[in-house]
């Protein structure tokens, strides 16, 4: 594939937090013989399991077929938006949305003197802006919901828009300023967990694919990974996309999760520039995130692409079309990096927590474009159906069940 000398297409190794000195032997441990759980995926759902029962006494073994945090966590965002996410038939996840919101700031100061990184955690806000009178009345529409479920979003004429961002076009005409909605970087908080969870006591194996679950009397009882087997009374799946291949599942057991590809541009402007943005701003068409060091990330298109990584011509076009249709000052920056990722999305767009119907095996999937967001509550959900404490009213709902699969 071409590219230019200056620009990474699909990288594939997470990025390190600047000035990020790992404090732990960055070479693949050995996979135990027993484990008390087992986390099959390292993104970001699975660490933050991981870190969170290994805090509960647990015993973590995390494996996975890659490096820790090289999937979809890397290529995510890092928005946390709740508000800005919802919309009409949303309701089965706004409450369980807003929890994992609120849990953020704790878990990220938690996270932060745990493995002592900057998460570079950016507490300004999302703006979702209309740039016609046809996307007004829809946004309208939007901020009536919002008013409806008690989010804290507050409703801005085009002036004031302007006034909070004066680099965006002088055709906005309305926007909500999402007052909750903030924001990390995915390049800070992956090195973090990763860190955190090896400190906690967590083996975390990389590269090294399961091959099969291990099942005793109809339960499962492990992992094989090619000749080596761990033995552990629970397994929860993390494997985002790859959830509903068929994989790793008893036959007869079917998981309503599928990939649809995002493809994301990086820009930078020189480091003597002001940032071009002080909030997330989102169009109809894209995210815009400016993050540290003058990167700004444009995102995402959503499409129905299989497991096609392919970073596409049109997909592009569409993304920096509607970056400079918003933001004009992009024009004059640099292109630095062009990447996809497949979102694990259900068939409600909703995760899918909890138990399978087959003993020892959990699941925490489909999260769609919101397992930055959701990994929080997803992580303090999961640790307490293994450890036996009660889980959170707003995760009781997302079980597989609610697709009339049997649990």
């Amino acid at each position: 594939m071409y590219s230019a000398p200056n620009i990474q297409i699909v990288p594939g190794r997470r990025l390190a937090a600047a000035g990020a000195t790992p404090a732990f032997d960055s070479t693949a441990s050995h996979l135990p013989a027993k484990a008390d759980v087992i986390v099959v995926g390292a993104g970001i759902i699975g660490l933050s399991i991981a870190w969170r029962l290994a805090a509960g006494g647990q015993r973590v073994v995390v494996i996975d077929k890659a490096e820790a945090g090289s999937g979809a966590s890397l290529a995510a965002t890092g928005m946390l938006a709740a508000a800005a996410e919802y919309e009409a038939g949303g309701e089965i996840l706004i409450q369980f949305a807003l929890e994992s919101q609120r849990r953020w700031e704790p878990f990220a100061a938690e996270l932060e003197q745990a493995s002592g990184l900057d998460l570079d955690f950016d507490r300004s806000g999302t703006i979702v802006v209309a740039m016609t009178r046809d996307e007004t009345a829809r946004l309208r529409s939007r901020f009536d919901l919002h008013g409806k479920v008690g989010l804290e979003t507050r409703w801005l004429t085009g002036e004031s828009v302007r006034t909070l961002e004066d680099g965006l076009r002088p055709s906005v005409t309305a926007g909500i300023h999402c007052l909750r909605d903030f924001q990390i970087d995915p390049r800070r908080i992956m090195p973090a967990l990763e860190i955190a969870a090896r400190r906690a006591g967590v083996t975390i194996i990389e590269n090294q694919p399961v091959s099969a679950l291990a099942m005793q009397a109809g339960s499962v009882a492990g992992i094989a990974a090619g000749d080596l087997e761990c033995m552990a009374p629970v397994v929860v799946l993390t494997t985002g996309a790859y959830a509903g291949s068929g994989q790793l599942v008893p036959s007869g057991l079917t998981i309503p999760v599928r990939p649809l590809r995002g493809q994301s541009v990086c820009l930078r402007a020189p480091a003597t520039q002001p940032p071009l943005l002080r909030h997330v701003i989102w169009t109809e068409q894209v995210h815009m995130a400016q993050k540290s060091g003058g990167r700004l990330i444009v995102g995402a298109t959503v499409e129905e692409a299989g497991f096609n990584a392919d970073v596409t011509v049109g997909g592009l076009f569409a993304l920096l079309e509607a970056a400079r249709r918003a933001l004009p000052g992009v024009e004059d920056i640099s292109v630095e990096a062009v990447w996809s990722g497949f979102r694990p999305t259900s068939q409600d767009d909703a995760p899918i927590l909890g138990e399978t119907g087959v003993p020892g095996l959990l699941l925490a999937v489909g999260h769609h474009r919101n397992g930055i967001l959701l990994a929080p509550a997803t992580a303090e959900a999961i640790a307490a159906m293994v450890l036996g404490t009660p889980v959170a009213q707003s995760a009781q709902s997302l079980t597989l069940q609610r697709f009339g699969r049997k649990t």
